[in-house]
């Protein structure tokens, strides 16, 4: 074997790797130039129509399939609306199936109603958020509770439905004889009874704190449904019923109007402003009339804060007047209907 010298050995290596530059820059051009047809067209100024198809000859049968992209911007809140507005998810399927069954309205339908329902009371549509609420709005009710207003009862309720709340939740919560008092202690709070009201011992900030704390257990949402029910909620389908109306809109103004101003009672209660509505056997002319009781005490005795009850009222008559009387797909119109300001 000849020994070859380190000078000759260096030459190559560099003639070799000139020479593989240029074979390198020649591919690339060929693959980044256009195509001799096409730069000819466009040089004499003649667009060229046909489309070439860069798979055309390979078979991709055994490529592995393409991953979607990620969502855009714009596709993503779409999305999201998809999901906001996915009312069964707002119920637990016992819920759903429990007012289905009493009401004969559906998760969407109860939605809505509990979106018109919440504007006034909370100045927000996501209702959910309200389970674990309690506040004293000084409104000589009381503490007010979750997402129907319970209260603790005071000068202005002296037949106050909190008690029956922490009862129903002793027994949601499995008691076997349940009781006011184990529903406060599963609360983990003081109180006793005086009469027909509530007093709670605790401080303030405790029993907001406690309260708050219930805001996802499972027992008392579903106490705070049953109480609901069996204070308002029959009672008000009852009256509809009676009345030959069914429509989701009628039992949400009735729904509204008991636990914002009393089931049965006074003249302000929706037993007294019923009774003030007529007879008629229509139902847009009923509760035109209805709604124009309504909105003459609605601001009157602590029920709301002037012109709050005028507005509360108005959601439901501006969605009478504009058909909306089933509550379905009506998302954009409740929407539309809570769109006021809260004062």
């Amino acid at each position: 074997m000849y020994k070859i010298s380190n000078q000759l050995v260096s030459n190559k290596t560099k003639f070799f790797m000139i020479l593989l530059s240029f074979t390198v820059i020649a591919s690339f051009s060929s693959l980044s130039s256009p195509s001799p047809a096409k730069a000819f067209a466009e040089e004499n100024g003649t667009p060229v129509q046909k489309t070439i198809d860069l798979n055309e000859g390979f078979d991709n049968s055994n490529e592995a399939s393409i991953e979607p992209l990620s969502l855009t911007s714009e596709a993503a809140t779409s999305q999201g609306a998809v999901t906001a507005n996915d009312h069964d998810a707002n119920f637990s399927p016992s819920t759903l199936q429990f007012l289905k069954a009493n009401t004969g309205l559906d998760g969407e339908q109860w939605d809505n109603i509990m979106k018109l329902v919440n504007k006034p009371e909370q100045d927000s549509l996501k209702w959910t958020e309200f389970y674990g609420y309690a506040e004293d709005i000084g409104d000589n009710r009381g503490y007010t509770i979750g997402i129907f207003g319970a209260t603790t009862g005071g000068t202005n309720d002296t037949g106050p439905d909190g008690p029956d709340l922490f009862k129903a939740f002793d027994a949601a919560s499995g008691a076997s004889n349940p009781s006011i008092a184990g529903g406060l202690t599963r609360a983990g709070l003081k109180g006793k009874m005086s009469g027909s009201i509530l007093k709670l011992s605790d401080s303030d900030s405790v029993i907001k704190r406690k309260i708050n704390a219930l805001q996802n257990n499972e027992a008392w949402r579903e106490a705070m449904w049953r109480t609901f029910y069996d204070t308002y909620i029959e009672y008000s389908v009852q009256q509809a019923q009676k009345r030959g109306f069914n429509t989701a809109l009628t039992i949400g103004s009735f729904v509204d109007t008991a636990l914002n101003q009393g089931a049965t009672g006074d003249s302000g209660s929706l037993e007294g402003i019923l009774s003030r509505s007529g007879s008629s056997t229509n139902e847009k002319k009923f509760m035109t009339s209805f709604y124009a009781k309504r909105t003459l005490v609605v601001d009157t005795n602590d029920y709301n804060q002037p012109p709050n009850g005028k507005n509360r009222v108005k959601q439901w008559s501006s969605l009478l007047a504009s058909g909306e009387t089933d509550l379905k797909n009506a998302d954009a119109a409740v929407i539309k209907a809570t769109n006021w300001e809260l004062q």
